[in-house]
């Protein structure tokens, strides 16, 4: 399943697999078929033209909770759920109407849980509370390195529950098995399709591709104001510091959703869209754009990193820094801090490399820091081009500020990255199955939705 079937961290970030159809940009060849949301609905249902309701709806009321064939989920779920995504997202509060929106998200996602889980019991492939007890325990591991009443503690700190998490669990074990066994063995994928690809790769060494995250939601003409007004209160939570990986997985509607929007590495002709290939391209890694209409729908798209394809990315060098800092006391009076910097400043520029740099920084009283292993593309990015440009005993211009204090990296050493020689035939066929399983694995769930029985309180 490669990474899309992984389940502990997707618990842990509060996954739940999206609600809705894959878009169409990114079918791989040989799985046409699916129609597009709207399309040619008056063929389809012979619907009049003048559509008169027989009854009174409120669209302000919406239900809490539901049964899915039989099986109840309360508002209780809902809560837990919602307090999982804030926390995992780290936003402490958001408005009434993001809320709610949130909370009609989170239903969803309970029914898609509840019906894969019923079809896995259904198909005798039952997920026994043994294996979802092993996957949360290593789930405290990994994120508390402790036991798992730690993580129980956590839970419920921040209004959640640790059956919350196991139901979570619960349903990507469901779903993950369901899918080894009823989807993945019927996926081909031909050998003259990946060596097709990989020599389309070979050919374009040196151009550009790029990691990009997207949310996608889809649209009809009918609600298309309504879902670009969904689309632009998720742009100014994300604008605000929302995690885009959270949002991802709880409202994007395509097939990606489930590894928080992450289309891994991709040219831009992929996209399929001359919309989405233009703002993409014009984006630097950090950088948001959307909504932008799209057939079918509206798309939002993060750009993650971007790299020259075969080619060694100078950002992957390991370097060796020297970080030389100076701190103020607190109180210090400003004019004392700017001529303390001062000096540092002019002390920093009169080290002969990184030899000197102990002996003249403790003149000054400086801290020094040594780090032998670490690439530049951990560090924060306006340092980043900065170090590019170094040559070894150069030091980066002082930052900080009068209230934190100043420091400087001086560079020590540098081990420059090998060139990488890209996916190899394996990876790439790995990388279209997995692609095609997530395709069925929608219409999967779609099936599973068309013949639930479903009964809102």
């Amino acid at each position: 399943m490669g990474k899309r079937g992984t389940v502990a961290m997707a618990a842990l970030l509060c996954a739940g697999l999206a609600a809705g159809a894959a878009h169409g940009q990114n079918a791989p060849a040989g799985e046409q078929g699916a129609v597009q949301p709207g399309a040619a609905a008056d063929d389809a249902f012979n619907m009049p033209q003048d559509v008169a309701l027989m009854g009174e709806i409120d669209p302000n009321v919406r239900t809490a909770t539901a049964r899915v064939n039989g099986t109840i989920i309360t508002g209780t779920d809902v809560d837990h759920r919602v307090a999982l995504i804030l926390s995992a997202s780290s936003e402490a509060q958001i408005s009434p109407e993001e809320e709610q929106r949130l909370r009609l998200q989170v239903l969803r996602n309970l029914i898609d849980e509840t019906l894969q889980i019923q079809e896995a019991n259904a198909q005798e492939m039952a997920v026994t509370p043994e294996e979802v007890d092993q996957t949360y325990s290593r789930i405290a591991a990994e994120r508390f390195n402790a036991a798992a009443d730690r993580l129980d503690q956590h839970l419920r700190s921040v209004g959640s529950s640790p059956a919350s998490l196991k139901r979570q669990i619960e349903g990507e074990l469901a779903w993950s098995r369901l899918l080894q066994r009823n989807v993945s063995p019927f996926v081909n994928v031909s050998t003259n399709e990946v060596t097709e690809l990989y020599e389309r790769l070979q050919a374009s060494k040196g151009t550009s591709e790029y990691r990009i995250g997207e949310i996608f939601l889809s649209a009809t003409p009918e609600n298309r104001e309504a879902v670009m007004a969904n689309a632009r209160q998720i742009m100014d939570q994300l604008r605000q510091g929302g995690s885009f990986v959270a949002y991802a997985r709880q409202y994007s509607q395509a097939s990606t959703a489930a590894v928080g929007g992450d289309l891994g590495w991709i040219q831009l002709a992929q996209l399929q869209n001359p919309q989405l290939e233009q703002a993409a391209a014009e984006l630097t890694p950090g950088q948001l754009v959307g909504p932008i209409e799209i057939p079918g729908g509206v798309s939002i798209l993060y750009l993650i990193d971007r790299r020259q394809i075969g080619m060694a990315d100078p950002r992957d060098a390991l370097v060796s820094l020297k970080q030389i800092s100076l701190d103020f006391s607190d109180g210090v009076a400003e004019e004392e801090a700017r001529a303390r910097a001062t000096t540092f400043a002019e002390t920093v520029s009169s080290m002969r490399g990184c030899g000197e740099a102990d002996a003249k920084a403790a003149t000054i009283g400086a801290e020094v820091v040594t780090n032998d292993q670490i690439a530049i593309r951990a560090l924060p990015e306006a340092l980043q081009s900065v170090l590019l440009e170094l040559n070894v005993g150069q030091a980066t211009p002082p930052f900080g500020s009068l209230d934190e204090g100043v420091r400087v990296l001086m560079l020590c050493g540098r081990d420059d990255p090998q060139v990488q020689g890209g996916p190899n035939f394996d990876q790439l066929m790995a990388q279209l199955e997995d692609e095609r399983v997530n395709r069925r694995a929608q219409r999967y769930l779609r099936d599973l939705r068309r013949d639930a029985v479903i009964e809102y309180n």
